[in-house]
Order: C-alpha cells, then structure tokens, then sequence
C-alpha cells in the first residue's frame, strides 16, 4: 500500500505543509519586536537604530517605527541588508534608500498575517476623493457622472485586481468617492492613498531638438523643464535637466497594456504594448525625431512622462516600428509593478484627497462571538453528521475535509486574499457542501459491498463509479466560476477565485486523500468491515407519478415570488444596492455597536451601516451610520432618547450611491447567463441535449424561486446577497448533475427498462446521497441562521431555501423536463445518443463481470 500511495502521501503532506507556512502568522506580531528577533547580524548595532526608530514614533516625528526607520537609513546612508544577510535583495538595485524600502516592506508584511481579516471584523483605512474642480471645470455634469461611475471601478480594479480585497468603493454625492480598505493603516503604508488615486496619465513628449538649460535659463515656448532622475551603475543617484514640450505627441489612450519584467541587466522595466494605431502613431513620432536630428546633427529623444513627472528620455536614432515600448530608470520592483498597474487603469477624471480616517469594525463585538460560535458548532455537526453515517470511513472523510479547508485557506493567503465573516460563513458552508464527493463514494462503495464484493473490491468500485458524477459535477460548477471571474467585478469575481480554489481542493482531497486514507485503512490495517447507517435503501418511489402537480405547484411559487419582486420594487435592495444616509455622530459616552443597532431596529430601521471613525492625526472619534434614504433622522432622534447621557450632536451628513454599483450587478447577470448557457454546451456534448436543457431550467428555477421566497420573507438584497444566490446556482448545478450521471449509467446497464423507469430507478437509487448532502449541508445552515445576526444570517436562509428547493428541482424540475424532451420515449435518447461522446462509464466493466 506504502508503495502504490506513497507519491500521493508525499504530495499531500507537502500540500497542506505549504498551506499552513503560507498562513502563518496567525496573528499580526508587532513591527519592532519581529524585526529585532530577525536581525542575525550585528544584532546589537541594529537594536540601537531600533530603539532610536521608537522614539522617534513616540515623540511625534514618524507615524510608525517602519517609517523611521527608513528615515534614519536615508539620512545616515545605513544600508540595512548587512542586518539581514539571510534576506536577499536584487544584486542590480545598489541605491540604498530603495534597497531599505524593498527590504523593510518585506518584513512588514512578513510580520504580518497573511490571510486579513475585513473591514466588518477589524476595520481599515479610508479616505474620501473629490472632484478636482478647477481641472474639472470644462467637464460637464452628465459626462462627470459617467467618468465618476468609471473611476470607481478603475480604483476597485487597482485596489482589487482578484475581487479577494473586500474594500468597500462609492459614490458619495456627485463629486465625491470614498474608499475603505480592510487592515490597512496609513502609519505603514504611507503612500497607499497616493497609488490608489493618481491619475496615471502617460504622455510621450519631444524633448528640445538643440535647447538645454544647461545652455539657457530661458524656457522655449511651449516648452517645460523637466528632471529626469537616473541611476549609475554603481548605485549613485543623479539628476538630468531637459526642456521637455507640453503637448504631447501620442497619450496613453494608445496603449493596450502594460506589464513589469526585468531587463537584460536585471534592473526592472515596464514594458508597454500599443494599440494597432499607436503603434502607427509611435512609428511616425520617431520618424520625425530621427529625421530631425539628422537635420541638426544631434540625436533627438522622446521623454516618457507620467503624471507630470519624467521617467525616461530614450535617444532615437531611426524610425521604431514596433508593438511596444519600454519605460526604463530607478525604481524598485515593487515600483515597477504598482507603475503597471496604474497604467493598466489611468483615472481621466482629475481626483483630490479630501479626507483620510481610520475606520473601526462595523460588527459589534456580540455579533463577532456569534459568528466565531456557529462556525464552531456548524463544524462539528457536520463532523458528527458524516461520522454517524459512516463511521470509520465518515472519520477518514472529516481529516480529507480538514485538509482541503487548510488548502483553501492557504491558496487564499497566497493571493493576499481578505477574509471578512460572509467569507468565513462561506468557507463553513463549503465544509458542509464538499462532503458530497465523499458521499456519493461512499453510497457506491455500499452498492457493490451488496453486490456481494470484498471491502477492497468495493472500495475500488466504488471510486471509479462516483469518479464521472464527481468530474461532471464540479466542471460544470467551474464553468460558473471561470465565467465569474472572467465577466464579474469586485465581490463577484472574488467569489468566482473562491470558489475555483474550492473546487479544486475539494477534489483533490475527495480523490486523492480520501482514497489514499480509505485504502491505507482497508488494504494495510486489514480492516474487513465498514459500518453504515442505512437511509432510503431499497425504496421504490415514483417520482414521475407526481411530476407534473409538483412541476406546476412549484412555478406557482415562482410566479408569486415574481410577482412580489416587481410590486416591491426597488424596496427589495438594501443600501449596498440603492445607497443612502450617511451620518457623523459626535458624542460624550461611547457605545458599543450592538447597543445603537438595537435603538435603530426599535425605531423600525433594520437595514443600517455602523462603525466607528477617526480622523487621521486627530483624537476625536465619531460615530458613523449609513441609513436608507431620509431614514437617518428618526435613528438620530432614537439614539438621542434612549441614551441622553452619551451626548450625540449632529456633525456633518451626506448622501451615498450604493457600494454594489450597476456594472457589479450587470457582470453577475451576464456571468449567469453565458455560465447557463456554457453548461448546456457542456452537458449536450457530455451526456445529451435532453439533459443540458434540463440543468439549465432547473437552475434557472432554483435562482428565481430562491429569489422570491427571500423577498417573500420580507428580507433585503445586500452585498452578501450576490455571492449566496451564486452560492444556490452552484449547489442545484451540482445536486442535478448527480442524478443525470446515474440516469446516464442506468440507460446503458438497463436496456430492457422504459425511460420513465430508468428515471424513477435513478433517483431511488441517489436518494440516500441526496438525503445526506443536503441534511449536512442544512444542518450547517440552520446552525448560522439561529446563532449568527446581520448578513450571515441572511446567507444562511438563502442556502436553507436554496438547499430545499435544489433537493426538489432534482426530483420534479430537472428530470421531468428531461422526460418530456424526449417525449417519455428512451427509444428518442438512444436516437440523439450520437451527438455525445462514445464513452464508457467508470466501473461498467466490473459490474459487468
């Protein structure tokens, strides 16, 4: 056994030893400590400039010890890699303050957790941007609107590339944005407000022909001085003057993309790609630049300019034709990167820092406690759920499932992800989603154990019959996540990266693990039997009989749920969708966040924002709460009266535009829509059009009734809301793929059986496992809905609906449609049969035997 699994044993140890050294640090440790304990040489020199850094923050002259530090290096000259030989930085880069740069954030972030925790469990930064009116004056109001619309997405795009980030970015009035990110503070990332929300306008400029001011004081007309700052080979800074022309001969509208890469030295470089008429463009600049410089005798250059300031002034001997560019000088490659970035996403819309503020945790203590207590309880039950079906295999199951919840954690580190509690609620979900790879396993492995097979013949039986139901179901599941990622933004395309890692992980764990667990168990233990606790064995339902009532009576309730979608209107989205109030708080007595949500539900306001916030520099702290439209008054009024002795006075007031914008909801319709439509591809080519369509209308069902029964239970749509009922379409995809794959099996081993047949045999036959996934998965649920508040809780009740409504759609949506496709006729199956691919089912072959 050792022999055949040991490649799996290996790579499954160094799997999840990678996850758990990407999460670790748990815990943030604090700056100085950790950096103290990592200085390996010179240890004593280095805890002097250490504690001359701390004084410094004490006394007001830096914000952090980080910032000192690299104050005290660029003053002194103090190269900070000889405390740290163990570090290794790029031999090219020999300036030293951006050596200490690189090597100081390095250890920042090593200091660091790597998976961070939202803005609802520990607050971040903020800052609000406006309008620069003066460079705005010529814009009008419509076209203001539109581009402030476009910069809220391009500074989620810096901000959020993977949608993993969680920030919060919206429109406040009509000149104004405001940006939240998560664990984030000003006192260690200085300049992070700056890289958000510069322009990143790209200019290529003529630069003076025969004019320098070396030679001249007098700026030509139309001209500008410029400095280009340079680097030399030994590390030395120097500066070059250049009379550098003001209006340029091609922008960055002609650039299609940039990206960082190192040059034939080594140094960092940012490579940019032109459009088919920029790089006509560029071939005619340089045309003239060479032409003209044979003209004058001296070599003419192109200066590269980025939001005004000069970064590269190339010679140009002959005319360039080419597809890019390169913008080469003295930055690091974290520079080079962020640089890439920004002109992957230029702002045109001129933006001022208005504000800047520390934002506190937006749920309040009790609500954290009762989040951390369901995902514990909802863990353990279905631990306990899995055991007590399937014993020794169900303890086998829940170590895999541990493993594969590691992995997940550790991929979503590695990407820098945020984890917020909708995110942790998801991953407790995902736990009690991900045991259905083990169950169908287990329900074939008891078929072929009745079937009068060995427990080792079983096992492997019973992994090569669940392996297509498994493949099938989690591919058609990826679909929806790729289209996510592809088409979605923000909190979508987040989702969409979330649940790929899922998805993957689930299998490996399920496949590889598992088996690997189940086989050491078996084959080297020599374990001869595995108790089961049997469920829905045996039975002989027909389903078909009541196909149609249950069809009917179910989009009944569609078209109800429908109904009371449209005659409520725009009252079914929260204040993430529609925006709001927003309100600051002076106040005497501070009050915890649950004490001001229970006087604002009192006084009929449930759907509300909280939080804490301080402005950067400042010492006061006001209370700020985002209400729905002219709502914030009569909370005002409440809070006044019942806590007279905390002193809340009114201290400013604003209107806010919704943090889940039009373009989010667009991409999530649109990802939907070609996810249903790949998944009918996908199915039609796989099994058999009759089915594709079938898996299509049921999840289709399954989105709309979840949808409706929600609203009908008088609940709002609000962020987390986005990711649930993608959540459900996952779930119901999955649960119909299940049955599809048996009904598929069935057709072949069972030749002499009517269609009608075949399908009530099939669905009898995977109800134990539809029985066991969702009674886990509900448990969990039901678990969240009970313990857990706010959001959570209203996750929670989508997936109890979705989890209901999926089990039924499978039953009485899915296959009845795929029944009177084919007109009730198997003969019709076995006619189109060709437009699937000749395969043979896993296992057939044995059971044949």
């Amino acid at each position: 056994m050792l022999r055949r699994n040991l490649w799996k044993l290996t790579f499954s140890l160094l799997l999840v030893a990678w996850a758990v050294s990407t999460l670790l640090p748990i815990q943030d440790r604090p700056f100085p400590d950790y950096i103290r304990a990592e200085a390996s040489a010179k240890p004593a020199e280095f805890a002097a400039l250490l504690n001359e850094a701390i004084a410094r923050k004490e006394a007001g002259l830096a914000q952090s010890e980080f910032v000192a530090l690299k104050q005290i290096g660029k003053e002194r000259k103090i190269d900070f890699a000889q405390y740290f030989p163990h570090l290794r930085l790029e031999e090219s880069l020999r300036n030293i303050e951006k050596r200490n740069d690189i090597l100081l954030t390095e250890l920042l972030q090593r200091s660091k957790s790597r998976l961070q925790l939202g803005l609802d469990l520990r607050g971040g930064v903020a800052f609000t941007l406006e309008v620069d009116e003066l460079a705005a004056a010529n814009i009008s109001l419509d076209e203001r609107e539109e581009k402030l619309t476009k910069a809220i997405e391009i500074i989620g795009n810096r901000i959020d590339g993977l949608g993993v980030a969680e920030p919060i970015i919206r429109p406040v009035g009509n000149n104004r944005i405001e940006v939240q990110l998560p664990s984030v503070n000003t006192k260690d990332n200085p300049n992070i407000i700056d890289e958000t929300s510069k322009p990143a306008r790209l200019d290529f400029r003529l630069v003076h022909p025969t004019l320098t001011p070396q030679m001249t004081a007098e700026v030509p007309p139309g001209y500008e001085l410029l400095t280009l700052e340079f680097e030399g080979a030994r590390g030395e800074t120097g500066v070059e003057e250049l009379y550098v022309k003001r209006i340029p001969e091609m922008t960055g509208e002609m650039i299609s993309n940039s990206f960082a890469r190192p040059d034939i030295y080594g140094k960092p470089e940012v490579i940019l790609q032109f459009t088919r008429e920029g790089r006509t463009r560029f071939a005619e600049v340089t045309r003239e630049i060479a032409t003209q410089g044979q003209q004058t005798g001296r070599i003419g250059r192109l200066a590269i300019v980025l939001d005004g300031k000069l970064y590269s002034a190339p010679t140009v001997r002959e005319e360039i034709d080419s597809e890019s560019a390169q913008i080469t000088g003295s930055f690091s490659d974290r520079e080079a990167l962020n640089l890439a970035n920004v002109l992957n996403n230029p702002l045109d819309l001129p933006l001022i820092v208005k504000e800047q503020y520390e934002v506190g945790p937006s749920l309040a203590a009790d609500a954290i406690s009762s989040g951390r207590l369901a995902f514990i309880i909802g863990t353990a039950l279905t631990a306990v759920f899995i055991v007590a079906f399937y014993t020794k295999a169900g303890a086998l199951a829940i170590i895999a499932m541990l493993a594969n919840v590691i992995i997940i954690l550790g991929v979503m580190a590695s990407f820098g992800a945020t984890l917020s509690l909708p995110g942790i609620a998801g991953i407790v979900l995902t736990i009690g989603m991900s045991v259905d790879s083990n169950i169908l396993i287990f329900e074939r492995v008891r078929e072929e154990l009745k079937l009068g097979k060995s427990l080792p013949a079983a096992l492997e039986a019973g992994f090569e019959k669940a392996f297509s139901a498994i493949l099938d179901g989690n591919l058609t599941t990826l679909i929806t996540a790729g289209m996510m990622i592809a088409l979605g933004t923000g909190a979508v395309k987040g989702f969409g990266v979330t649940l790929t890692i899922g998805i993957f992980s689930t299998m490996f764990a399920a496949l590889v693990v598992s088996r690997m667990l189940l086989d050491w168990l078996v084959n080297s233990l020599n374990v001869q039997r595995i108790p089961m606790f049997a469920v829905f064995q045996g039975t002989n339902y027909d389903f078909m009989k009541y196909a149609r009532p249950a069809f009917i009576a179910s989009w009944l309730i569609v078209l109800i749920g429908a109904g009371t979608v449209i005659y409520k209107g725009k009252d079914i989205y929260g204040i993430d969708f529609t925006g709001g109030d927003q309100v600051q708080l002076s106040f005497e007595r501070k009050l915890d966040l649950a004490e001001v949500r229970q006087v604002a539900t009192a006084a009929g306001v449930t759907d509300l924002n909280i939080t804490y916030t301080q402005q950067i520099g400042g010492d006061a702290e006001v209370l700020r709460l985002t209400t729905p439209f002219d709502e914030a008054e009569r909370v005002i009024a409440a809070l006044q009266a019942a806590h007279p002795d905390a002193g809340f006075e009114l201290a400013g007031t604003a209107r806010i535009g919704p943090s889940v914008g039009e373009e989010i909801q667009r991409n999530a319709a649109w990802a939907i829509f070609w996810s249903l439509l790949l998944i009918l591809a996908y199915v039609a080519f796989r099994f058999e059009m009759g089915f594709g369509v079938g898996a299509v209308v049921c999840t289709i069902h399954d989105i709309l009734i979840t949808i409706g029964l929600f609203v009908l239970f008088d609940r709002q749509f609000n962020a987390a809301m986005v990711a649930a009922i993608l959540l459900v379409a996952g779930y119901s995809i999955n649960d119909t793929i299940v049955v599809f794959d048996r009904i598929r099996e069935e057709l072949k081993l069972n030749p002499t059986q009517s269609l009608k047949e075949i399908i009530n045999r099939s669905l009898n036959l995977t109800l134990a496992r539809t029985f066991i996934t969702g009674g886990s998965t509900l448990l969990t649920a039901l678990v969240l809905f009970f313990v857990a508040t706010g959001d959570i809780n209203d996750i929670a009740l989508t997936l109890i609906i979705g989890v209901i409504v999926g089990t039924f759609s499978s039953l009485f949506i899915a296959c009845p449609i795929f029944y009177w496709w084919h007109k009730g006729d198997r003969r019709h199956v076995e006619k189109h049969h060709d437009v699937a691919p000749k395969y043979e089912w896993a296992g057939t072959s044995r059971a044949a035997e």
